[in-house]
């Protein structure tokens, strides 16, 4: 009881002399205290109006900026269609796997366990299709940063997410898709793998192709809804554009394949199949053979990446006989009724000219120099068309001048100087049967699409423009350069359905339609030396006669065999592609004009 009470008594002694001591403070020290105490006050209000007031703007930028995600484009690229809207070339979305081994957790592990990257290899590892001692083996002992896989497909990125695996990124980027294969490969190209066009409409139509992408800033509130302020209008609209190709998926893949049994079959190097519309110079077929996977554009030569319909330069022979029957025709030097005398052999400046078969035809009208396909008798025919004339209409007709395409990489060809061509009597008889100067099969295309449409030098093209689902971009190309009389053309055409009638073209005859044709086997040249035994097999043909609209050309670089010849080579390859455009473009039978079978003839060397 006492004890408690000293206690008491102690703590009440503390008590006051606290307060003794607080009274003993000098009334200085209280000043500064309360000096202090106010300086900082002021201070405080200073920086807050020094923040509100000149700060602001930089703060409340600063501010956007954590609150604001930046989308940059993705660098998408148009779709490629053909004439009816098949898909030809299109972005997919891929993903690509980033691994960071420092972040390695699955769900529901301690925040500080980091798991070893085996653990990770072996979830993955079915999924990626990979091995896991090869995943490991790529994760290495880098802490972050690794790229594990690219090309992963959106199903699969979404089961890789479901194992919400900490430490694991997927990044999505687009991939270009080929879905045709190597069918439209030799015009439409391919994106390497740094999606860098690298041939084809991909290459030459590149800015076309890609798709008008801003980078997009969007708002997030506190709990990361967006805000949708401050957006231009169309911030998220991507335009459905796609390029219209010209070509007929269908028709192409005719082509293809029937250009290719061919090729194969007569051991050729390469082969072209054309397929032209006559009244606006559309290609609704440009095959190509050997050609590529533009999906794995990697495993083939380089060399097949060129488009030799358009890069490559060759003789036309017998397929160009025609055009100069035309000419002479044009120029009044020969009649449609006219006739020649071939007499199997000439002598032209010291240089022997004869037929393929070195026999005599006789005294022959112009259908049957086509349908025999006579040398002789075309130099007769061309003779009387003064040189530097006939130099100026092959100038007029282009052979030097690069078409004017939207095929990538068209070159022009090559003629000798008009001071060659006039004062050597061998040039302008070499050329009068095809040879001596040469063109890309594109070319020759384009001409007798000239023949078919009334004279007519229209421009061959492959796409028809930028398309959206409301209408199509096109420019009209119907019109042409006109170089020749109608009449001229029909004329010359009655001669080349003889042809098919009579004549070497009888392999392409279908009943029920009038077609012409010309066929032709040249000697291949190279760097201006005729190389021993080495032949270009083509045939051509124009559909139907009474009122054209396609141009079928076929080309074969050497075939081999004594019975290679256009007759044998092209014709067949020609003859399905013919069948398959009639069916695909709905044309009708000539009807009250109804073709003739052809006539029945002893067998003979075909011509060229």
């Amino acid at each position: 009881m006492g004890d408690s009470q000293d206690e008491g008594r102690r703590r009440r002694r503390r008590s006051r002399q606290r307060v003794i001591a607080l009274e003993t403070v000098p009334a200085s020290r209280m000043r500064w205290v309360f000096a202090l105490l106010c300086l900082g006050l002021v201070g405080l209000m200073g920086r807050m109006a020094w923040l509100q007031v000149f700060q602001a703007s930089t703060l409340e930028a600063r501010a956007r900026s954590f609150q604001t995600q930046q989308t940059d484009p993705l660098g998408t690229r148009r779709p490629i269609v053909d004439r009816a809207g098949r898909l030809v070339a299109l972005d997919e979305e891929r993903f690509r796997l980033w691994a960071h081994p420092n972040n390695f957790r699955f769900p529901g592990d301690e925040p500080t366990l980091v798991r070893p990257p085996l653990d990770i290899a072996r979830r993955l590892s079915g999924l990626l299709a990979v091995p896991m001692a090869e995943l490991v083996q790529r994760m290495g002992d880098r802490p972050s940063g690794i790229r594990l896989a690219e090309g992963i497909d959106p199903e699969t990125a979404a089961e890789i997410r479901r194992l919400a695996i900490s430490g694991v990124d997927l990044e999505p980027y687009p991939y270009r898709v080929y879905p045709q294969g190597d069918l439209f490969a030799n015009v439409v190209g391919f994106l390497n793998l740094e999606r860098v066009p690298q041939a084809g409409l991909e290459q030459s139509r590149d800015r076309d192709l890609q798709r008008h992408e801003q980078a997009r800033s969007l708002r997030r509130g506190a709990d990361g809804t967006p805000l949708p302020d401050n957006l231009a209008p169309g911030t998220f609209f991507g335009d459905d554009l796609r390029l219209q190709l010209t070509l007929d998926a269908r028709l192409q893949e005719l082509a293809a394949k029937a250009l290719a049994a061919q090729v194969k079959e007569w051991k050729a190097k390469k082969g072209v199949a054309i397929v032209m519309d006559v009244r606006n110079g559309e290609l609704l077929a440009l095959a190509s053979t050997p050609t590529y996977d533009p999906n794995r554009y990697w495993k083939f030569p380089a060399a097949r990446f060129r488009e030799w319909s358009v890069q490559d330069l060759y003789e036309p022979g017998s397929t160009f006989k025609p055009i100069n029957l035309a000419i002479a025709l044009q120029e009044g030097v020969i009649q449609a009724n006219g006739k020649v005398n071939d007499i199997g052999q000439l002598q032209i400046g010291g240089w022997p000219i004869n037929n393929h078969d070195r026999q005599a035809n006789g005294v022959i009208d112009f259908p049957t120099v086509l349908q025999v396909s006579s040398n002789v008798g075309m130099v007769q025919a061309m003779r009387n068309l003064r040189s530097s004339l006939y130099w100026d209409w092959l100038a007029k007709l282009g052979i030097e001048a690069r078409p004017d395409t939207d095929l990538p990489g068209a070159i022009g060809g090559q003629l000798k100087t008009k001071e060659q061509f006039t004062t050597q009597p061998i040039e302008p008889a070499t050329a009068s049967f095809g040879q001596g100067f040469n063109l890309t099969p594109l070319k020759l295309a384009q001409l007798h699409a000239l023949l078919a449409n009334g004279g007519r030098l229209i421009s061959p093209h492959i796409t028809r423009g930028l398309r959206s689902g409301d209408g199509l971009a096109r420019v009209d190309r119907a019109k042409g350069l006109p170089l020749m009389r109608p009449d001229v053309t029909r004329t010359v055409l009655a001669w080349m359905e003889s042809v098919v009638q009579k004549g070497s073209g009888k392999g392409a005859f279908t009943p029920g339609y009038r077609i012409g044709g010309k066929t032709g086997t040249a000697q291949k040249a190279q760097n201006g030396i005729y190389v021993p035994g080495a032949k270009i097999c083509s045939f051509v043909a124009t559909l139907p006669i009474e009122d054209p609209r396609y141009v079928v050309l076929v080309v074969v670089d050497e075939p081999q065999g004594e019975n290679a010849y256009g007759s044998t080579v092209a014709v067949p390859v020609a003859k399905q592609i013919i069948d398959g455009l009639l069916v695909i473009e709905k044309i009708p039978p000539t009807g009250a004009h109804t073709a003739l079978e052809p006539a029945l003839e002893p067998a003979v060397k075909p011509a060229g």
